[in-house]
């Protein structure tokens, strides 16, 4: 990896180095050290949700893409009580195989920002799954050894960065990369912080969202390499713990088959219930199972707490729910448990998703109330 050292080294050098760009008065140097001195934004999030399925994780193009999100969609999340979107969008969706723009997408993507401000709403936009990263496919994962894809990678968020500046500091910000993959945390710490030191030079202080790597877990926040003195950045982790219980029987897992019961509070997955199931299966059902309630994800949460208060940043949930096939009443409390706790910690949050897998309208925009009062505190 002495490619991935060697930029590094000229990021952070690029950083430390750059004193003005398209907001002249934004970035200065501070003292012989040369370390920058960013203004800070007024870029809020609360609670949110996912608009996912649409630019992101999705075949549909045409018309059908075009009709799957509406002005309707963003009025209703308005309407509901939230106050932002994170909104994923694919390299598949933006450029093709030759690195060229799909214009059709880009105009989406704006479309949906543009639907989004007008209903006062902050937009997260996430560059969701790269054709060199796939969080949940183990053979789409060479943007750790590849120089070319690395380039090609950086090369979109200045190309992003440059179609997206247009929108406000305080209503607008970027999530580099979902649920990094990294074997090693170091490779996630050298790529985040290239990108990030590329986008500071054309944008010194738009707000970016700055995930932990293996799956923006909290175990791995210790491990994540925060940039200095940069109040525009907000970190960020992901929850779906326990995962035996908030996707019980969801086909892409690799526990669908379990089809015995699962509880909440306590041990997810009996003893016996385990012993009843197949070697592979339920080796897989194992390795997530436990016993769990509101003090120990508390405690779990905890870790990454403990590193967002020490840098002094904002705290973000970007995902968390639990599949609809999971027992209502278990999923209630679940849901309770954690809303508590991010409340307890002030941790912003945005829900997956809006409607698609883990809905919270149905297709026809009928609201759940049975977990949106949950969320919501009505």
């Amino acid at each position: 990896m002495r490619f991935f050292r060697a930029l590094a080294i000229l990021a952070v050098a690029s950083v430390a180095l750059t004193s003005g760009c398209s907001q002249s008065d934004s970035n200065s140097t501070s003292g012989s050290d040369l370390t920058p001195s960013y203004i800070a934004n007024q870029f809020r999030v609360e609670r949110g949700v996912n608009v996912s399925h649409w630019l992101s994780q999705s075949d549909v193009r045409g018309e059908q893409r075009d009709q799957y999100m509406q002005a309707e969609d963003f009025k209703l999340i308005s309407e509901l009580g939230f106050d932002h979107v994170r909104l994923p969008v694919d390299e598949e969706q933006l450029w093709n195989e030759h690195g060229e723009r799909q214009q059709q997408a880009f105009d989406l993507m704006h479309q949906g920002i543009q639907w989004s401000l007008e209903q006062g709403l902050n937009v997260i936009v996430d560059l969701h799954v790269l054709r060199a990263h796939h969080f949940n496919r183990p053979d789409s994962q060479k943007i750790w050894t590849d120089a070319k894809a690395q380039q090609q990678y950086i090369q979109f968020w200045q190309q992003l960065s440059e179609e997206l500046k247009q929108y406000p500091l305080d209503r607008v910000a970027y999530e580099p990369l979902n649920e990094a993959v990294a074997d090693d945390n170091e490779d996630w710490n050298k790529l985040i912080n290239w990108v990030i030191s590329e986008v500071r030079q054309l944008e010194p202080n738009r707000t970016i969202i700055m995930g932990s790597n293996r799956w923006q877990q909290v175990e791995t926040f210790e491990a994540l390499q925060v940039p200095q003195n940069d109040p525009n950045i907000m970190l960020s982790f992901h929850y779906y713990t326990p995962f035996n219980l908030t996707h019980y029987r969801s086909p892409w897992t690799a526990n669908k088959d379990y089809t015995g019961p699962v509880s909440y509070p306590g041990q997810t997955v009996s003893n016996e219930d385990l012993a009843a199931q197949p070697a592979e299966l339920a080796a897989h059902l194992t390795g997530n199972n436990g016993t769990f309630d509101r003090e120990v994800m508390a405690k779990h949460i905890e870790q990454a707490v403990r590193v967002a208060q020490k840098h002094g940043l904002k705290l973000y949930c970007g995902e968390f729910g639990a599949f609809p096939t999971t027992d209502l009443s278990m999923r209630q409390e679940w849901y309770r448990d954690l809303m508590s706790i991010f409340n307890q910690y002030d941790i912003a949050w945005a829900h997956w998703n809006y409607k698609n897998d883990f809905p919270l309208v149905s297709e026809q925009l009928e609201p759940d109330d049975s977990l949106l009062d949950i969320l919501l505190e009505k």
